[in-house]
């Protein structure tokens, strides 16, 4: 009698339990079925629109095919082709590269530079921060782009301007030393996204560290080297990365102020206006997702080595 007593307040207990937690199970399910119905969308979007395209340019990187007939498999000599029998892509692989080289370093330069005027507490910073954004917003319109062919064309408003001085500048647009350079002052020019990024990450330095140096004597050169400079290294490594990875897809800044030629002399040949002339001038497609696929692998690589390497001089709080 007193086992029997002692064991139904046990099951009494256990047995709503175990009903509570079949509820709960089946409600969790219910909500897990609600949120792949909401999601459904994206997945067919995901599945549709990237995924399958992503795989459809795999495959066509292997095969002749020419928008017009049916593609026709051919192995890997669409990638021999580029390094093998084709200058015009080793040219303009030679010419992003000088590019990216020399425009991010000098955009993120220029960026950090201006974020530090910027840090000072001006008055109307609010106004500052956004012209200077504008230029990001603005630097790959077909517009600017054709802007900029005028300013730094013979008669343009750079050369007007030397002309004060005497001085007679050439068609720098047009001539095969120069034209590359002003498509790196264009990048260069496209500073604001940057900058921005640059003074949110000066902002959340706390100024004790800089009484603390001020104390022990730090100028604003050694604060700068030993307090700025380390606690960004964050927001520089992230900055390089997005900066690398749009450099090699500049595309509009090219194909605008060479008429789409990528001339002169192909000074401007982008990878990416390479890779358009080849897909829709010449419906060589085989050929031009072969090349999409060498730049995937181009800029995958490059953020791969940038992550490695960021240990080493990237610095987290006390960790490097």
């Amino acid at each position: 009698m007193a086992d029997s007593v002692a064991v139904k307040p046990l099951e009494a207990v256990t047995e709503p339990a175990r009903g509570g937690g079949h509820r709960s199970t089946k409600r969790s399910r219910r909500e897990a079925r609600a949120a792949y119905l909401f999601l459904a969308p994206w997945f067919a979007g995901l599945l549709v629109i990237t995924i399958g395209p992503i795989l459809a340019s795999l495959y066509l990187s292997f095969t002749d095919y020419s928008l017009l007939q049916e593609a026709e498999w051919i192995g890997f000599d669409n990638y021999v082709k580029m390094f093998t029998e084709d200058p015009r892509y080793i040219n303009s692989l030679k010419v992003t590269t000088i590019y990216v080289v020399v425009s991010v370093p000098l955009q993120l330069a220029f960026a950090l530079a201006l974020a530090l005027v910027l840090d000072r507490g001006l008055r109307g910073l609010a106004i500052y921060r956004s012209i200077f954004y504008l230029p990001s917003l603005l630097g790959g319109s077909v517009a600017i782009a054709i802007l900029w062919r005028k300013v730094f064309g013979a008669d343009g408003l750079v050369n007007a301007l030397l002309g004060a001085f005497g001085i007679e500048g050439p068609g720098w647009v047009g001539h095969p030393d120069y034209a590359l350079g002003t498509l790196i002052i264009l990048h260069v020019w496209t500073f604001g996204a940057p900058m921005i990024i640059f003074l949110a990450g000066l902002r959340q330095i706390p100024s004790s560290y800089y009484e603390a140096a001020a104390v022990d004597g730090a100028g604003p050169l050694r604060q700068f080297r030993s307090i700025t400079l380390p606690l960004l290294t964050p927001i520089i490594f992230f900055n390089l990365v997005l900066e690398i990875i749009k450099s090699f897809q500049s595309f509009t800044q090219s194909f605008i102020v060479s008429n789409g030629t990528g001339g002169p002399a192909d000074s401007t040949l982008f990878y990416t206006l390479y890779l358009y002339l080849n897909g829709f001038r010449d419906y060589d497609m085989g050929y031009a997702a072969a090349m999409a696929w060498v730049l995937l692998l181009i800029i995958a690589g490059l953020t791969g080595v940038n992550f490695l390497a960021s240990k080493y001089w990237v610095f987290y709080g006390d960790t490097k």
